[in-house]
């Protein structure tokens, strides 16, 4: 069968993958800056971005011209072997994030929640003994569809048809310091959470809790993760998402946006977490190929520049200013707005499928949180003008 043409391509995808996701009609074939464009020429705004990932959009010459000198030098040699990509990227990332000392790389956000959970265990283990296995987790978390991310994700749809999951997994409640003492024990190694949280509706941890949550993490001997995979780089107008509590985590997971839309994930850890893990504990085979983390430190450099950072917050705040006057104006239709920099949820009072399939048909782009929450998540170089476009696309959907 030929995949030539729309239809083409659209039957082959049907007949020969998995159909675990629901797909609209179209095939997309190019993008620019932060448009996409299908198979028969219509534009769209894009403002899902790979779900976070495609920080700079489209077409970027930095990332491309990144891509291809690599690939003429080394796409991958495994991790027997030095390459100077995966220590550059992982000089920056320790430079750039106090308090944590080492990098491991993987390939995707699910594998370093996964080695996060494994490391968090096996200091346990060394500094405890055994019986130290218990995991705090929050209400709306997601941090992954396998099996170890699966038991710190909380959505039933998510962990129902195939439990029983990884043991030793308890849930508290997100932005209730009450509900994490009561839940906090000496059988505790972790405490896992998102700054902000994205499949969980785009809520925003409060400062005082992550204060308060590093206090019982200190109290009790756990470790605190926090899951940076979407909040991070930049995506809330600071490099990472929890900088502005104060906050020093243990061990941060990323990956999203670190390689401009190439997989690859990371786990950043502090020394003393570093001095437990040893030869043989972990591994993977593609993690930190030459290709991704050369890619990856053009990234990392682009969105760690303050001009950028600074392009980030002021579009931000514009994009607030525009979320609010549509509320106002459709209070029937908006119950809630969430999220913070371009990380943003508009929580409706009617469900937000609907709202998202009128919204593309029209030329916008955007995702959802759950049944009711519309996701937007932009490109990091989105200008105010893109963000009127978007509402007015966005104003005419929720009528």
């Amino acid at each position: 069968m030929s995949t030539d043409g729309t239809a083409g391509v659209i039957q082959a995808d049907h007949e020969y993958i998995l159909q675990t996701y629901v797909k609209p009609d179209f095939v997309l074939e190019r993008g620019e800056g932060v448009y996409l464009f299908d198979t028969a020429g219509r534009r769209y705004l894009d403002f899902v971005a790979g779900i976070a990932v495609n920080a700079l959009g489209y077409g970027d010459p930095e990332v491309t011209r990144a891509i291809a000198d690599q690939a003429t030098k080394l796409i991958h040699v495994s991790n027997l072997y030095h390459t100077a990509p995966a220590g550059e990227l992982a000089r920056l990332l320790v430079e750039h994030s106090p308090g944590l000392d080492r990098v491991f790389f993987g390939n995707s956000g699910a594998e370093v929640i996964e080695g996060s959970l494994k490391f968090a265990r096996r200091y346990a283990r060394e500094h405890y003994g055994e019986g130290k296995t218990a995991i705090v987790a929050f209400d709306g978390s997601f941090h992954g569809r396998t099996m170890g991310a699966l038991a710190v994700t909380a959505r039933e749809k998510y962990r129902e048809p195939f439990m029983p999951v990884m043991p030793g997994a308890r849930f508290a409640t997100y932005n209730d310091l009450a509900s994490v003492e009561a839940v906090m024990g000496d059988d505790v190694c972790a405490v896992i959470l998102e700054p902000v949280q994205g499949e969980g509706g785009l809520r925003v941890a409060d400062p005082a809790f992550l204060q308060g949550v590093r206090e019982l993490c200190d109290r009790y001997q756990a470790l605190l993760i926090f899951d940076e995979i979407q909040c991070g780089m930049g995506r809330t107008g600071t490099l990472w998402a929890h900088e502005p509590s104060g906050v020093r985590p243990d061990l941060m997971t990323l990956a999203k946006p670190l390689a401009g839309g190439l997989p690859i994930g990371a786990i950043l850890l502090g020394q003393h977490v570093a001095d437990t893990i040893h030869v043989g504990d972990h591994g993977t085979t593609f993690g930190g190929n030459p290709l991704a983390t050369a890619v990856g430190s053009v990234v990392f450099k682009r969105i760690n520049d303050p001009a950028f950072l600074s392009h980030v917050r002021e579009v931000s705040s514009y994009l607030d200013e525009s979320l609010q006057d549509l509320a106002a104006d459709l209070p029937g239709r908006i119950r809630e707005l969430r999220g913070r920099g371009l990380m943003r949820g508009v929580a409706l009072n009617v469900p937000a499928a609907p709202v998202r399939e009128i919204a593309q048909q029209q030329g916008l782009l955007v995702a959802t949180a759950g049944d009711d929450i519309l996701r937007l998540v932009p490109p990091l170089i989105t200008e105010t003008g893109h963000i009127d476009e978007a509402l007015t696309i966005l104003r005419r959907a929720l009528v």
